[in-house]
């Protein structure tokens, strides 16, 4: 069993509109915007990080806005939702922010013990703020949400598969380990990791196999402090058969990727070097950053790419 994975290091999904995708995170959410670069294999495309104030690994929700995506469709083989946590006693004060300003699919539930509330991203994406007591990871203070419920990071992420068996066990090897059950969904977790540990796995046999679009997550992000230790991952998970790609320069981390039994694209991403190695800490996500082999690119880009606000 590996130990050297932490948590979640970041989840990058697919959106329509990069504007609206921005106001959501930094003005609805209350998120920093931490970086504001562009797809590497698809330079017209932002790539844009929202996370605490300086984007800490556990914190980050990335987005490639494609302008004229279709609509991604939910089903098995994916993330079906991605949780954030929130102070204890919060979900009141955001329940009523979030009807406020529009935002859709609100409900409370309770999971595993867990106060929750359930709401939809802007292109039907599925979220859910989770109340934490302990979480003492600082949130942004800037962002428009009174400290005392701003959003400390990701508290889990639930994997909705037709079959969890293969992918439980590549969790377990991962350093995860089974928690609690409660329905049709398995929960399991890293012990002393980064705050951003758990996982679920919802099973859902015979359900249709999603359909990647705006609203779906691309592929979900691992965090290990550094290159060596992601090495020893690469390495384990070759050795245990998996088609791991090479490491991967990604100008903030550095990345492996590989599919997981049930579907799911996985990413192992380094702490190291972070996203200040380009840009002050104070100014994170205000300038356009480009990947070098794209720095030809800038005139044609800063005109063609629309223009998101603050």
């Amino acid at each position: 069993m590996l130990n050297q994975i932490r948590g979640i290091h970041h989840v990058t999904s697919m959106a329509r509109d990069a504007s609206e995708n921005n106001r959501f995170f930094t003005g609805k959410l209350g998120l920093r915007r931490v970086k504001k670069t562009v797809n590497f294999d698809a330079p017209d495309v932002y790539h844009l990080y929202y996370g605490d104030g300086q984007g800490t690994p556990g914190s980050v929700m990335t987005y490639f806005p494609f302008p004229n995506i279709g609509k991604g469709r939910r089903g098995a083989g994916e993330v079906g939702t991605t949780v954030f946590s929130v102070p204890a006693g919060s979900l009141g004060y955001w329940e009523q922010r979030l009807a406020e300003q529009g935002v859709t699919g609100l409900s409370r539930e309770t999971s595993f013990g867990e106060n929750r509330l359930r709401f939809d991203g802007p292109d039907g994406d599925g979220f859910a703020l989770v109340e934490i007591a302990d979480d003492g990871r600082a949130p942004w203070g800037e962002g428009g949400v009174p400290t005392d419920e701003a959003i400390r990071g990701f508290h889990s992420a639930s994997l909705r598969l037709r079959d969890g068996g293969a992918t439980e066990e590549l969790l377990k090897f991962m350093g995860y380990e089974p928690v609690d059950t409660s329905g049709n969904v398995k929960r399991l977790a890293i012990g002393d990791g980064n705050g951003a540990d758990v996982i679920d796995i919802e099973t859902v046999p015979g359900a249709n196999f999603a359909d990647l679009g705006a609203g779906s997550v691309h592929h979900i992000a691992f965090a290990v402090e550094n290159r060596a230790k992601q090495l020893e991952v690469r390495k384990a998970l070759i050795d245990t058969g998996h088609h791991v790609t090479p490491v991967i320069d990604r100008d903030y981390f550095w990345a492996i990727y590989f599919r997981t039994p049930g579907g799911v694209l996985f990413e192992v991403a380094t702490n190291e070097p972070g996203f200040d190695r380009d840009e002050d800490a104070a100014h994170l996500g205000e300038a356009l950053k480009l990947p070098t082999q794209h720095a030809h690119l800038r005139p044609y880009l800063e005109q063609h790419l629309q223009p998101l606000g603050a």
